[in-house]
């Protein structure tokens, strides 16, 4: 069975002695590339009915909303306030119906579902973040989507300045893209509501889960053991946060239209090539980055992992400054040779 740690969820709670939200003035920014950033003032919401109370206390001022701090890479000090969700909380709501508050880690949400019997995130396992981050940015891994489950999201609109209940087709999902992501400063995601099987065809097409379960003698693998596999994959070929300063995947894999597909795989037969439902193809980052000489690639403490081409990390004390200088660099390369354009998954400030 996967070792899945024990995780304690509770009900959405109401407001604590601290009136639902924390202050820190001057404080440095939690972010997993461990760039020194620091906030004019930092506050960590912990109960989301605190929200407009908190806000209106700070009309007028920048405002950041972060989750872990592992989608965002800063090249400067923030001269405002940087929200940090800390809400925490699970809710079964019956019919596997599942409302997860934003604050609350996503990796402990995958394993905690995989642990109550529910099915289809365990190729989402081992992602950085929070569950409130995970719908901006419509995470994905191994052949699954977050946008395949949620069945609601709910946020505070600035712009209304009350609660909102958001539909799927409210959202715009899209490949690691959604309304939230382009509406920033408009939206503030306090939960998410999910819709969860009991069973589910098994995603196993991705590269690499099938070899992996061939390697663990499983010949007929449940939800819970593509979940190992998928883990045992992402240690791997990922450096771990917690000994190297990284953000996951920096970059995404471009989609093209199918006439570009076939330019680029007449010109580079060996590139790996994913046709999409909707007639274009997702091209493989990593192999882009790494044709043009860039996997493990380091200007000083900045750099691209030796491990995987997608992960810029930082070795030790590189300036946020200096790790963006090594995604222009990657850029350039890859738009030389390839004619393409990569994009950041992170978030750049």
């Amino acid at each position: 069975m996967l070792a899945l740690k024990s995780v304690a969820m509770d009900r959405l709670t109401p407001a604590d002695a601290s009136g639902g939200y924390r202050l820190g003035r001057d404080a440095s920014i939690p972010n997993t590339l461990r760039v020194p950033a620091r906030a004019r003032l930092l506050a960590r919401l912990e109960d989301a009915a605190a929200l407009p109370r908190l806000l209106a206390g700070m009309a007028g001022e920048p405002l950041f909303v972060l989750g872990g701090g592992s989608n965002v890479l800063f090249t400067h000090d923030f001269d405002g306030v940087v929200l940090q969700m800390r809400n925490r909380g699970i809710e079964e709501r019956g019919d596997g119906r599942v409302r997860v508050a934003a604050g609350e880690r996503w990796d402990d949400f995958v394993r905690w579902s995989l642990n109550a019997g529910y099915a289809g995130l365990e190729n989402l396992i081992l992602i950085p973040g929070t569950v409130g981050a995970a719908p901006i940015q419509n995470i994905g891994a191994y052949g699954v989507e977050l946008a395949e489950f949620v069945v609601g999201v709910t946020a505070w609109d600035r712009t209304r300045a009350r609660f909102v209940d958001l539909a799927p087709v409210d959202c715009a999902f899209g490949y690691r893209d959604s309304l939230f992501k382009h509406e920033s400063e408009r939206y503030l995601v306090t939960a998410v509501e999910f819709e969860l099987p009991r069973t589910r065809d098994l995603m196993l097409d991705y590269h690499g889960v099938r070899e992996e379960l061939a390697a663990m003698s499983i010949d007929a693998p449940t939800h819970v053991d593509v979940g190992r596999a998928v883990e045992r994959l992402r240690l791997r070929k990922l450096p771990d946060p917690a000994i190297i300063g990284n953000a996951g995947s920096f970059f995404k894999n471009p989609v093209v239209d199918h006439g570009t597909a076939d330019m680029l795989r007449a010109r580079f037969p060996y590139l790996p090539v994913y046709p999409l439902a909707d007639g274009r193809a997702k091209l493989s980052a990593a192999w882009l980055i790494e044709s043009c000489g860039l996997k493990g690639y380091r200007a000083g403490d900045a750099g691209m992992s030796d491990q995987h081409a997608l992960v810029l990390v930082n070795h030790g004390r590189a300036s946020g400054a200096e790790l963006l200088a090594v995604v222009r660099t990657v850029q350039v390369a890859v738009e030389k040779r390839f004619g393409l354009i990569l994009q950041s998954e992170p978030e750049v400030l």
